[in-house]
């Protein structure tokens, strides 16, 4: 062999080989993993938070998965299910790359708060993609757009019911995007392995106003998933399992790990949802179950003053299954309380 010719192989194998890959500065070399924060600074009259990533940096090139759990700080088995991938996931045999976010929203998950961080009372996943100079969750979505979207070629973003919601196993196949991610993304959704699929044909198209997680990876052209296992604000096994399985199968799907379960075969593919909110501020008395199938117009709960006169009866527009349901009394004007779906 001549030089030329040995040296050209050296440098084709060296420009196909794995590099090492950096995220807020965390930088995990090939074959090996490497964990650490990313520092959000305080500003004047604004405190400041951390964010603990996770880089699993495999030996092969191929797709990079960004994994992030505690968008909504009360949302715990994701949370802990990450715990267990981080040890599950064995970086000398992976090909590509996982980035684990495992706390999105510390001011929330310190604080024990639904829906909305104590530092602003903003909902981190409606305020994407962020602004460098906005308020502490504002400056949370730019980080994680920047630094881990921006990187990933794939996202998950890894919810269960809040604190307040009871919630049964479901995932949210987001169709917005151009015909080649919507189809990669239904390819996801079924390797994540759930048999209830929410088909969300809703969600913005600008990439500068993309509000969700899930949609500002969408927007930019890299196929998503919303999952959502648990609720309640408990940290029950088998929910946790679930999100571990479901990555699993994300993980054979994407040729990342030779081993892994099959796809779900026959999912309920729910072509119409609905999130039912109260339009008054009070107590709140549901009447149905997570995973109980509605007529069209059955009484879903109710609303009363803190007298006890109803104010406001909510009722299912539409015959279908609830997904999740408020489980707590306090309801604020504009809430959820509960979450119907129904096959086209």
């Amino acid at each position: 062999m001549t030089l030329t010719i040995a040296a050209a192989l050296f440098f084709s194998a060296s420009a196909a080989a794995q590099q090492p890959l950096a995220v807020g500065g965390i930088t995990a070399a090939p074959g090996t993993m490497a964990s650490g924060t990313i520092e959000i600074p305080a500003r004047t009259g604004d405190q400041g938070t951390s964010l603990p990533i996770t880089v699993i940096n495999g030996t092969k090139p191929g797709p990079v998965l960004a994994l992030v759990a505690g968008t909504h700080g009360m949302e715990y088995t994701p949370i802990l299910a990450l715990q267990r991938l981080k040890a599950a996931i064995d970086p000398t045999t992976l090909t590509g790359a996982v980035i684990m976010v495992h706390v999105a929203n510390m001011p929330s998950y310190l604080g024990r708060t639904i829906y909305y961080s104590p530092a602003d009372n903003k909902n981190l996943n409606r305020v994407f993609p962020g602004k460098a100079d906005g308020t502490l969750s504002e400056r949370i979505a730019d980080v994680i757009t920047r630094e881990v979207i921006d990187r990933a070629t794939h996202v998950v973003d890894l919810h269960c019911g809040d604190g307040n919601e009871s919630l049964r196993p479901y995932l949210y196949w987001i169709t917005t995007g151009g015909a080649t991610v919507a189809g990669a993304g239904k390819g996801m959704a079924l390797a994540f392995g759930m048999d209830r699929i929410v088909v969300d044909r809703e969600r913005p198209s600008d990439p500068q106003a993309s509000l969700y997680l899930s949609n500002t990876a969408i927007t930019r052209g890299k196929p998503a998933l919303t999952i959502e296992s648990g609720g309640m604000g408990e940290i029950d096994n088998e929910s946790i399992v679930r999100i571990e399985r479901g990555v699993a199968g994300l993980l054979k799907h994407l040729k990342m790990r030779a081993e892994g379960p099959d796809p779900v075969k026959n999912p309920v593919m729910f072509e119409r949802s609905e999130v039912l909110r109260s339009n008054f501020t009070g107590i709140f008395y549901p009447l149905v179950q997570k995973g109980q199938q509605v007529a069209q117009g059955a009484l879903v709960g109710r609303v009363t003053d803190f007298h006890g006169k109803t104010l406001e009866e909510i009722k299912a527009p539409f015959a279908g299954e609830v997904l999740y349901v408020v489980g707590t009394p306090a309801m604020n004007k504009g809430e959820p309380v509960g979450f119907i779906a129904a096959v086209k």
